[in-house]
């Protein structure tokens, strides 16, 4: 399988922008930037927020803990139509039904198809567009998307902060875009900062921890050695599958001189 370049990859997420409707409370639109950063996106953009310089402040730039870049970078647009000129398609996220409209799915399906549709499309851009806090998307504003989109929530209490659905948006995409890209959904770790204990055990390491711990069953009387039956073999498969690392054996060859001194005494 073939890795996406660091590039591409970087372009591939900086074609997806985030659309806030009207915010009007400045923890919200702090909160929303560090969920956008967290999951490796930029592009935050405004629709006439209520207070013009929102981005700027206090409780927006404490919520958004350390992606204050996201903040400075916001887009301001006066209307919607402005906010997705260059979008290509986009989607309403409402936690409500609507009898008019662009066809509905939920988060899933549309980051996956907002992957097949920047990977079949050059200068293809997606938007997520989420509504003001209490009221959410107006008609009109979801006629100006190409599809609606639902998170699946619990019917009875299906409503969610804007910042809160926005990051499982954001989620979803990331996910969606990482698979597409073949890029790790681990966090990655250094084998250069690993203790060398950590490796793998060596199989004569294991077999003579093996022994040990016989000598050590036999010390102790667990074991018959006239009357051995199955423990050893079991025992053996058992250390087999617990994959140990050389750490382990050295621990548990400690533990088996300790059980020999202790029985000796």
């Amino acid at each position: 399988m073939t890795t996406a370049s660091p590039s591409k990859t970087a372009s591939i997420f900086s074609r997806v922008r985030f659309v806030m409707v009207h915010p009007s409370h400045p923890g919200n639109v702090g909160a929303a930037a560090r969920a956008i950063k967290t999951m490796g996106f930029h592009d935050l953009h405004l629709v006439a927020p209520r207070y013009p310089d929102i981005c700027q402040l206090a409780e927006a730039q404490a919520l958004a803990s350390g992606a204050t870049d996201v903040l400075t970078d916001a887009g301001i647009a006066g209307t919607l139509e402005e906010a997705l000129a260059p979008v290509t398609l986009a989607f309403a996220l409402t936690a409500r039904a609507r009898d008019l409209g662009p066809p509905p799915c939920d988060i899933r399906e549309a980051a996956t198809a907002s992957q097949a549709h920047l990977r079949d499309h050059e200068h293809g851009k997606i938007a997520i567009v989420l509504g003001t806090e209490r009221s959410g998307l107006t008609n009109e504003d979801i006629a100006r998307c190409q599809r609606i989109c639902h998170i699946p929530a619990n019917p009875e209490y299906s409503s969610l902060n804007v910042a809160q659905a926005l990051q499982l948006a954001a989620w979803e995409l990331r996910y969606a875009l990482a698979v597409g890209a073949s890029l790790p959904l681990l966090p990655s770790t250094d084998k250069a900062s690993r203790p060398a204990g950590s490796e793998p055990a060596p199989n004569e390491k294991v077999q003579a921890l093996l022994a040990h711990w016989e000598q050590a069953l036999v010390a102790l009387q667990f074991l018959d050695p006239k009357h051995p039956k199955k423990l050893m073999p079991r025992m053996q498969h058992l250390f087999s599958r617990s994959e140990l690392s050389q750490d382990e054996v050295d621990m548990l060859r400690g533990v088996c001189t300790a059980m020999i001194k202790a029985a000796n005494h």
